[in-house]
Parts: structure tokens; sequence; C-alpha cells
């Protein structure tokens, strides 16, 4: 669920950025990658509570989606503005201490309505954006050059591993307590039914407190790091290019521009999935399990995706990017159509293992959409990351076929998302990497 940033990066070292002075900062921006991880997919646990504390349509649910990714369309070139002015270093702290304040707007988001929380996740969203723009750049630079990719999957991973222990961590702290149903809420006297909601919602509070203090300590200990200074030698050349309209000679690179739309689609599907788990998981017909016992469940979506990447990395020393995304989009079909179809174990197991499939998607796409660019990664790059904003509008789709025809039928949405990727793939399935 990260973006990479490939502008061109030296460190500014002067000479004293011995690999071993390394490990500390490592650790920190590591743990920042597993903290954004668990922020995003905590969302996945969030929704259907909201869902049922302020009885919303899903359409209305997904809003909570919609605030969360629309930040990185609208926050990310204003976040590259301030990393140039701030410095990689501060730019992250800041990052950070919006992301905190955001976690912290949760609490009176409790007491004061549905509207509070879409606000609370935009600034998180926000935060993160900033600290994603920030921190990606330091995991290249921080150890020797030739050794970058690798560092790049190991805070990957953790980044998969934090989107994997959030839905457990939401379940049992958030959830546990067991919803009443819109039949039995509806019983009750207005008066209890207020009080039972304004419990309900308080129980985001004490959780999203903790992340707040979590993500100030992580800026102060952020702030506090020696870490090498990063020298951006494309900051200069990428303005003057878009000064000149130069923006514009991306649009020549048809393999850019349906890379964009696959990122669009990719994130889309992905988040669209996780944030329909829950109640697909309560459906009579397919889990018929509580809210809090399906949260488990969706750690096992996420957690494919961390497994998958381990195997993906070894395959693809193998396989071309552009065959390896196609299978991968091709079995993610196979399995959403037995989910839609059929019922019980088999389709739960069926959607829960589309998470395997996701692992290589993201960085195979971004790494083919850039293929060959030269000068121009940078700006693509750029373009790339604004199209996570699919994140923010397929599960809408997903959300308006819900509410019309099911929640079991509605998977119907990121199936289609899937297809678009298996024409990518193959269409450039002889792209090597550069």
């Amino acid at each position: 669920m990260q973006h990479h940033s490939q502008a061109a990066l030296a460190p500014d070292t002067g000479g004293a950025n011995a690999a071993g002075n390394n490990t500390g900062p490592l650790v920190i921006v590591t743990i920042l990658f597993f903290m954004w991880g668990l922020l995003t997919s905590m969302n996945d646990v969030l929704i259907p509570h909201l869902k049922a504390v302020y009885t919303l349509t899903y359409v209305q649910a997904m809003l909570v989606q919609f605030c969360f990714f629309g930040a990185y369309l609208l926050v990310s070139v204003p976040a590259g503005m301030l990393i140039r002015r701030l410095g990689y270093q501060r730019g992250a702290v800041a990052g950070l201490v919006v992301a905190a304040i955001g976690c912290a707007l949760f609490y009176p988001a409790a007491t004061s309505g549905y509207g509070v929380f879409l606000f609370a996740f935009f600034i998180l969203a926000g935060g993160i954006t900033v600290l994603q723009v920030a921190a990606n750049p330091y995991v290249t630079v921080l150890g020797d050059p030739r050794t970058a990719s690798s560092r790049l999957t190991l805070t990957q991973a953790f980044n998969s591993l934090g989107t994997t222990v959030a839905p457990l961590l939401g379940g049992m702290l958030i959830l546990s307590g067991g919803m009443l149903g819109a039949e039995q809420l509806a019983a009750l006297p207005a008066a209890e039914q207020l009080a039972y909601r304004a419990q309900e919602a308080a129980s985001v509070q004490g959780p999203y407190l903790v992340l707040a203090g979590a993500l100030l300590l992580l800026a102060v200990l952020f702030a506090m790091a020696r870490l090498p200074k990063i020298v951006d030698t494309s900051a200069d050349a990428a303005a003057g290019d878009t000064q000149h309209g130069r923006f514009r000679d991306l649009f020549a690179h048809r393999h850019l521009m349906l890379g964009t739309l696959g990122i669009f689609l990719y994130v889309g599907g992905e988040v669209s999935i996780g944030s329909f788990l829950i109640n697909f998981l309560e459906d009579p017909k397919i889990g018929g399990m509580t809210a809090a016992q399906a949260a488990h469940y969706v750690s096992l979506y996420w957690g494919g995706a961390m497994v998958g990447r381990f195997i993906g990395f070894a395959v693809m020393r193998k396989v071309s990017p552009g065959k390896a995304l196609a299978f991968n989009a091709a079995a993610s079909i196979a399995l959403i159509a037995i989910a839609v179809l059929g019922g019980g174990k088999v389709a739960m197991y069926a959607i829960l293992a589309v998470g395997l499939c996701n692992s290589i998607m993201f960085p195979t796409i971004f790494s083919m959409a850039l293929h060959g660019l030269g000068k121009q990664t940078g700006q693509a790059s750029g373009l790339l990351c604004m199209a996570i904003v699919g994140g923010a509008l397929v599960p809408f789709a997903q959300g308006a076929l819900a509410d019309a025809m099911g929640v079991q039928l509605s998977f119907v949405v990121p199936a289609a998302c899937y297809a678009f990727i298996l024409y990518f793939g193959m269409k450039y399935a002889n792209l090597h990497r550069q």
C-alpha cells in the first residue's frame, strides 16, 4: 500500500556516513513503514463498526476510504513542496505530527458524529502522505546503494506486517463488545439507542489515543536521530520541467498511461475488498460470524499479501514481470468468481486468497510503468502516486452495488479492476525491468 519515490537522490554525507551508523535510523524508518501499514488497514475494522454505529448505507460507509485515499491526491503535491522547504528529515517529523493530530481527533469525533470522524481520517491520511514522500527516499540512502532494493523489500515487509496486525488489534479493542444487529437496535427505546451508539463510538477513543502517542514518540525519535542529509538532485529539474509544460510529454508514453490506470484500479480493488470483508464474512450464507471474529480473517487477507511478497521476490528473478502480473490478476478474477457464485467456507477462503495474489501487483505495475523513462522518472513517479486515489473511488462503486444487490455480488467491481490489470500484464508481458 505504499509507493516509491523514484527521484534522483544523493546522500550528502561528507564521508561520515559509514554503514554501521545506519542501523538506528533504519530501525526508525522501518517502524514508520509498520505504522502506516497499521493505520491504513485499521480502516477495514472501522468501516463496518461506524456503519453499524451510525446505521449507514454501504456508500456512506465508504466515505471513510474516500476521505483517506482522497488525501493522497490532494496532499501529494503540497507535501513535495513542504519537503523541499523543510528538508526530508523535518518533513518526516511534520508528517508524523499531523498523523498524530488525526488520530487524536478520533477522541472528539466519538461524541460529535460521523462527519468529524471523516475529517479525522483525512487529517491522518494527509500526515501519512507527507510521511511517505519524506521517508521512502531514506530507505534507498541508508546504506550501500547496491542493496537498496533489498532494504526496500524489508521495509515493505514491515508495512505488510502492520496491515496484517491491525485487524487483529482492532478486532480485539474496538469490535470485542459485539455489535447489536439493526433489528435488535431498533427494538430498544430511543434513549437506550443513543446511549448504546455513544458507547460503541467511544470504543474507538482509547486505541486511537494510544496510536497518537506512538506517532508523537516516533516524531521525537526521528527529530533526534542523526540521519544523513538528502540532496534531491532532480527537484530543480522537475520544477523547471513543469513550468515549461513538459509534464505533458508524459502522456506520450502509452505504457505509463496504462500503468497509471493500473495503479488506480489495483489500489481501488485491493482496498475495496478489504473494506467489505467483515460484512461479507458476517453473511449467514458465507461465514455467519460476528464482526470481531471476522476481523481475524481480514488479517489473513493482508497477511497473504505479506507472504506473497516473499514468494514473488524469488519467482520474479525467473519470470518476466508482465507474465507474473497477468498470472496473479487471472488468479484473482477466478477466486472472486468462486466467492461471488459460491457460499460457505469455499467462498470465504477464495476471497481471502486474493490477498496472496495482490502481493506483487503494486511494485510490478509501478516498475513496468516507469520502464525506460530516464529523466522523466521522477515526474512519472509523482503521477503514479496520485493514482493511489483509486482507493478513494473504487470502494464507492462497490458500495453502490452492495446497496443495490447485496455484498456478495458487489465483488464483481474489484474483479473488473483485475481484468484491466490482466490486460496490462499480457500487453507488456515481455517488457523487462530497467
